[in-house]
């Protein structure tokens, strides 16, 4: 479907306080990037980086095990030197293995990885780290927000933030550190985090949704999704992210892609303000997939 909207300035969707820095309200994810099997920076990933830049985007949220390294690496060959208001999101917690993702997370592991961020992305600070959570994880979660809170201490990174985890154990890391943000799963269909999306709000941390679009399952155009993008000439891609800016004011939406055309759609959400009928019918498609 043709993207129905643009956007040349994504500051359109307002600002959020992260740790240190206001960033525009819709940032990049850079999970997608490295592709699969990818055996080097693939060079269309470096045109989408930029032109991410360009269009506003001061969000970009990555890891030193996408890939691992690669997206980092593209991150640096596509942007550096950085902007001094891009705000370069990573995390750390989590190691590739042949069985897929593993927890990395004990205090150690967590100072590699760091540092290894770090080197590869030309940084000698990160603005933000977020703890990675593993539902497997054998290491106590003050742990590793301890080890975080030290290389913050260090000058190794400015802010701490936490993922995938529940309120308690936001609670636990709150115990050890200020936390500025919360990266969990949300989206509309998917509303398992409500609980920590009022906490956000409440407490002025930044809630990041990652999947926000479910891995591309919202985007097909059926459905009510399909049926509110045709009322408003957008795509249903649109609609899902401008419902997450609108669901609230704490809320920093991530979509990724390897596609320049797929990213101009994503930051098209900007514009789109949804009525609150809408609003209320993408609310009961939630409750009906529950």
């Amino acid at each position: 479907m043709t993207n129905a909207r643009s956007v040349r300035d994504v500051t359109r969707a307002g600002s959020l306080q992260v740790g240190d820095l206001a960033v525009p309200r819709l940032g990049f994810g850079t999970m997608q990037l490295p592709g699969p099997g990818s055996l080097g920076p693939p060079r269309a990933a470096l045109a989408v980086l930029r032109r991410a830049v360009e269009l506003g985007v001061r969000f970009i949220d990555t890891s030193g095990y996408y890939g691992p390294d690669v997206a980092n690496e593209l991150i640096c060959e596509a942007l550096h030197p950085y902007p001094d208001d891009l705000l370069i999101a990573s995390k750390a917690g989590v190691r590739r293995a042949d069985s897929g993702f593993v927890p990395a997370d004990t205090s150690a592991e967590i100072r590699a990885q760091v540092e290894h961020d770090l080197q590869v992305l030309h940084l000698d600070t990160l603005h933000l780290v977020h703890a990675r959570r593993m539902p497997n994880s054998q290491t106590p979660y003050a742990e590793t927000v301890g080890a975080l809170a030290e290389l913050r201490d260090r000058g190794l990174l400015r802010s701490i933030g936490v993922s995938n985890v529940t309120v308690e154990e936001l609670r636990t890391a709150q115990e050890v550190a200020s936390i500025a943000s919360i990266e969990n799963e949300y989206n509309v269909a998917d509303r398992g985090s409500e609980e920590l999306v009022e906490v956000a709000a409440q407490e002025k941390l930044a809630f990041v949704p990652f999947h926000p679009l479910a891995l591309g399952a919202l985007t097909a155009g059926a459905g009510k999704l399909g049926e509110i993008a045709r009322e408003r000439a957008a795509t249903p891609v649109q609609v899902a992210l401008a419902w997450l800016l609108q669901r609230s004011a704490a809320i920093l939406p991530i979509p990724g892609t390897s596609s320049t055309a797929h990213l101009e759609e994503n930051l098209g959400a900007a514009t789109l303000a949804l009525t609150t009928d809408q609003v209320d019918r993408l609310d009961a498609l939630a409750r009906s997939a529950t």
